[in-house]
């Protein structure tokens, strides 16, 4: 049996879980490719740690996918402070999930940017840069959503250059 290709959404997932807890990536001791090298940090089995890259963004990101996904999300953000952030994304027309600045309290800046909900739940925004992206990615925030969807929701990616949607293919 095979299986089906990785949709951009399914590796855009994989990429945030993979850096949920945005302290650190987890780099497996084994590569993939036995010749390929390894890079220093991978070969010693340890979480390589995110590098901390000051982020500058004025993003504006609304598309529809084909699969009925939907989301808009606006954020400013100058030296690492997040000056205003309104973040919706529908799944399908199963529920929503929804962020706003004013639900949250700034709490690091460095290595990622880490938001704490002032509800007193454990809900998390984090914010990271790589060359290609920032993204903005959730933890613990199942009672931001409706209809169960929050194990379908996915991280808003933005272009640093353009503030745009960032591309993910």
């Amino acid at each position: 049996m095979t299986r089906p290709p990785l949709t951009p959404r399914t590796v855009a997932v994989l990429a945030a879980l993979s850096c949920a807890a945005c302290s650190s990536i987890y780099v497996p001791s084994e590569p993939s490719h036995p010749a390929a090298p390894l890079p220093p940090a991978a070969s010693t089995g340890r979480p390589t740690p995110i590098p901390t890259r000051e982020i500058d963004l004025a993003g504006n990101c609304h598309r529809t996918e084909e699969d009925g996904y939907r989301e808009e999300a606006t954020v400013k953000v100058s030296h690492n402070n997040v000056q205003s952030l309104d973040w919706k994304l529908w799944v399908a027309r199963r529920g929503t999930c929804e962020f706003h600045l004013s639900d949250f309290r700034q709490v690091r800046q460095s290595p990622h940017i880490e938001l704490a909900a002032t509800d007193g739940s454990a809900c998390r925004l984090m914010v990271w840069q790589d060359p290609r992206r920032v993204t903005i990615a959730t933890a613990n925030c199942e009672k931001r959503c409706t209809g169960g969807v929050y194990t379908k929701a996915w991280p808003v990616l933005f272009d640093p250059a353009s503030g745009d949607c960032a591309q993910v293919r």
